[in-house]
């Protein structure tokens, strides 16, 4: 990211990257969720529990690769845990719960269900191996991929169900013979093929979801369509969005139906809007706009527009 904030650290539409796959995580109700951390360590350990501080946070040690990340994540949690356990990165913030718990649906009678998605430029990503019959029988990496598996537009989204049992007796064979020199999450995919315990998949026809991104240009590009998707949303509740492409609303942002946004506002934190209040252009935030109020040409903060009162132009509103 070239920038001293660790990557799940930044921000986008209210919440890290890291804060959107804890929502999404804690949207299935999971007895245990674990944060595998190690890159700026107490950092992100510190936002994480600040997020949620019914995390388990767990070290990954000096040996690379996701494979060992898993492994110490499982080693964090209760030796007896059954059942399936989601993996999943900590940088694609549109990722839901929804899309998670149909991956755990999937899994049944299978030793590991594997999110996956087409691309039209796959470059960079894990592609996507299938026997005769269709079933994934593997996951090769780009680095590691021959030519005609480079062709492939399936990847591997770094998304996964497994059985808990299989995983557990499974992680201790994963070794680093690969061009990276890493252990390999993706190798309990092949060992489950070939051991015939089953592997089933997602196929994901929204791609977007499981967008992650390793810049700031990369970043903005996944806000910008995370905010798309928030304005949208908004519009067909019945509120009323002139210039959706000048609007930005964050993911806990509240409204009412019958609300009107001008061009040029933005609403962040828990900001609240009532029916029939009409705010913009400015910036509010922690804010709530009671019935029928006006904000226009306003900055707040933590403010609160009793209901059928204007805000004076050009004000700058706090506590």
């Amino acid at each position: 990211m070239k920038s001293a904030t660790p990557k799940v650290l930044h921000e986008m539409c209210g919440r890290s990257l890291l804060g959107h796959a804890i929502h999404a995580a804690r949207g299935l109700n999971p007895e245990h969720v674990s944060v595998v951390v190690r890159h700026q360590r107490d950092r992100v350990a510190a936002h994480a529990l600040e997020v949620d501080d019914g995390l388990i946070i767990a070290d990954q040690d000096e040996i690379k690769g996701t494979g060992r990340a898993v492994w110490c994540g499982l080693e964090a949690l209760p030796a007896d845990l059954e059942g399936p356990i989601v993996v999943m990165a900590g940088d694609t913030p549109l990722l839901n719960t929804e899309t998670l718990a149909g991956l755990v649906d999937n899994l049944g009678e299978n030793a590991v269900t594997v999110l996956t998605t087409n691309v039209p430029d796959a470059t960079g990503y894990g592609r996507i191996l299938r026997d005769e019959a269709g079933a994934i029988c593997g996951v090769v990496e780009h680095a590691d991929a021959s030519d005609a598996q480079r062709e492939i537009r399936e990847i591997n989204t770094s998304t996964y169900a497994f059985d808990a049992a299989f995983l557990r007796e499974n992680l201790g064979k994963l070794g680093a013979a690969n061009a990276q020199g890493e252990m390999y999450l993706t190798d309990i995919v092949e060992l489950a093929s070939a051991s015939g315990a089953g592997v089933g998949d997602l196929v994901l026809e929204d791609s977007w979801l499981v967008e992650g991104c390793n810049d700031l240009a990369q970043l903005a590009t996944l806000r910008g369509e995370m905010n798309r998707r928030i304005v949208h949303d908004w519009m067909v509740s019945g509120v009323s969005v002139i210039d959706p492409a000048t609007t930005y609303i964050d993911v806990d942002v509240e409204i009412e139906p019958d609300c009107k946004i001008l061009p040029g506002t933005a609403l962040h934190g828990h900001t609240r809007l009532a029916s029939g209040a009409i705010v913009g252009p400015g910036e509010l935030t922690d804010t709530t706009v009671e019935e029928g109020a006006v904000a226009s040409h306003v900055v707040a903060t933590g403010a609160h527009v009793p209901a059928g009162s204007t805000l004076p132009p050009y004000s700058i509103a706090t506590r």
